[in-house]
């Protein structure tokens, strides 16, 4: 392998400013440092991993983020956009390169952000056994538990994404081919035992937020297994069972303080502001693993806000509580239709121009404009119809919450539970108290009670694609209402979406630059 001299990828370049929270507020490094003569001391290792979790904080600046397309991807939305935009979006939307020939390369800036943030991982975990740990040994596995965990969550979401890529565990610029998606999984799974194995039992209440703990591992591992053994019909991975996975989340469940919040609304600070009702926090019970971000951000390389929650706003018109951004992930009716009206999670997790008696006069400007945009990340303003944030495209400061406690209960509850109706029930009433209860629960009721429980939270896609391609494709079409297709030419029959979505198997496309810039190492996935 080669050696690098250089640690902006590592250290210094993105963590010389105040982060986006105090465990990620640090100082600038001297710029003579290098990574031969770093990694010396616990603190140094410890501001190394700072760099780690900025990675994260850095993946969805630029390209397309994972969170959004997720949304665009499932039957939840449209891709939405300007009626004067390209059609990216709307490429997605219908899994058909040859509406937007020329978004080729879309998932570059996504591809270079995943693989810096686990390089910076990899140089991280590689140097782990130059610290001089001295009192602080305790503190090493610690590190490499958070280091690995961050690690596999960026590989989960590029092997969702293309399938097939380059499997890198070691700080290397070497051109390798993709490896299996058998190979890549067992390498996640391998991580996140690793993390859930060498992190405390320490309870919601004494962790910090946003911090890898081994609830968050233990989570994540569940995650992963339920999509590999799903799609990939297997029945383990890395040595990952049911039972170990069912395991893993009982875990949870029974020892890590976290617990759901009494009222849904109050997770999501734009709809608690239009219920009017207190924003439970970033930091809540409910909260096992989020990514962090905050408004100290600018256009001269310090890069900490949420840039991708503008794609969610009302397009063009600000209306209180809402910001306007750029009409992106506009809502299907059916999903608002798939609610009941007693249930408070349609409130919470959508806005209703009608409903809720928005005078909203610039829906020609909002492509595949449908009545309905999603609220759980909308950006926000004030009661004068100002950003709250100093940019609002830049500046948002909302974290993103990649795993609550009720994903926990719900995949305990597929996963074989004694208790799964008990859990089933507990995220069920919570949404709507008058609910009779249940004694029993089908798979069938478990999934469709996650897709109204995460609508905008970018998981429904990959529930539905975990069925296997040919229910995935099925159910998309069965939940789209075709005649807001707008795509510049002609819109796509249910025959040709179904088939679309099963030619590319789910998967999107590799960026073209990148398979340049490999000289043909890497393969283009097939239907792209």
């Amino acid at each position: 392998m080669k050696k690098y001299k250089i640690i902006a990828l590592a250290i210094t370049a993105m963590i010389a400013f105040n982060s986006c929270s105090d465990f990620l507020t640090t100082t600038l490094t001297d710029p003579k440092i290098t990574s031969e003569n770093y990694y010396k001391t616990p603190t140094e290792a410890s501001t190394a991993l700072v760099g780690c979790y900025n990675g994260l904080n850095l993946l969805w600046q630029g390209g397309v983020s994972f969170p959004v397309a997720s949304e665009v991807f499932s039957d939840n939305c449209f891709g939405g956009t300007g009626a004067s935009d390209g059609y990216g979006y709307q490429m997605l939307d219908e899994f058909n390169k040859t509406i937007s020939p020329s978004d080729v390369s879309t998932y570059s800036s996504n591809w270079k952000a995943y693989y810096q943030a686990i390089y910076r991982c990899n140089l991280l975990i590689s140097k782990l056994d130059q610290v001089t740990w001295g009192d602080s040994t305790a503190l090493r596995p610690k590190i490499e538990a958070e280091a690995k965990f961050i690690r596999a969550y960026c590989y989960f979401d590029m092997v969702r994404l293309w399938e097939k890529v380059p499997l890198l565990t070691v700080p290397s610029t070497d051109n390798i081919a993709q490896a299996e998606p058998a190979e890549t999984y067992a390498q996640i799974m391998s991580d996140l035992r690793f993390a859930s194995d060498n992190l405390a039992s320490t309870i919601y209440s004494n962790t910090t937020s946003g911090r890898v703990t081994k609830w968050a591992a233990e989570s994540l591992l569940a995650r992963v297994y339920l999509f590999y053994t799903g799609y990939y019909g297997a029945t383990e991975i890395g040595g990952e069972t049911k039972a170990t996975a069912l395991a893993a989340v009982e875990d949870v469940i029974s020892n890590s303080g976290h617990g759901l919040v009494s009222d849904f609304t109050t997770l999501w600070p734009a709809a608690s502001t239009a219920k009017g009702v207190t924003y439970a926090g970033e930091d809540n019970k409910e909260v096992v693993f989020s990514i962090k971000y905050s408004s100290t951000q600018d256009y001269n390389g310090n890069i900490t806000g949420n840039r991708w929650m503008v794609m969610e706003g009302i397009r063009e018109e600000s209306h209180y509580p809402y910001q306007y951004g750029w009409g992106a992930c506009t809502v299907d009716p059916i999903l608002w239709n798939a609610f009941t009206s007693t249930d408070s999670r349609r409130f919470a997790s959508i806005i209703s121009i009608a409903d809720e008696s928005i005078a909203y006069t610039k829906s020609a400007s909002n492509r595949e404009y449908t009545g309905y945009y999603l609220k759980k990340y909308s950006p926000m303003c004030d009661i004068n119809g100002k950003s709250i944030a100093t940019d609002f495209q830049i500046s948002q400061d909302q974290d993103y919450f990649v795993i609550r406690y009720s994903d926990v209960l719900l995949m305990a509850a597929e996963l074989g539970s004694a208790n799964a109706a008990s859990y089933y029930n507990l995220v069920h009433q919570r949404a709507v108290p008058t609910a009779t209860a249940v004694s029993s629960v089908t798979n069938a009721d478990i999934l469709a009670e996650r897709r109204l429980e995460f609508v905008g939270e970018g998981i429904r896609y990959w529930d539905l694609l975990r069925q296997g391609i040919s229910t995935a494709a099925s159910t998309i079409v069965a939940n789209t209402t075709f005649s807001y297709f707008n795509n510049g030419g002609t819109a796509p029959t249910a025959a040709q979406l179904q088939a679309n979505i099963t030619t590319t198997r789910g998967f999107q496309q590799v960026p073209n630059d990148q398979i340049t810039l490999s000289s043909g190492v890497l393969v283009q996935n097939v239907g792209w």
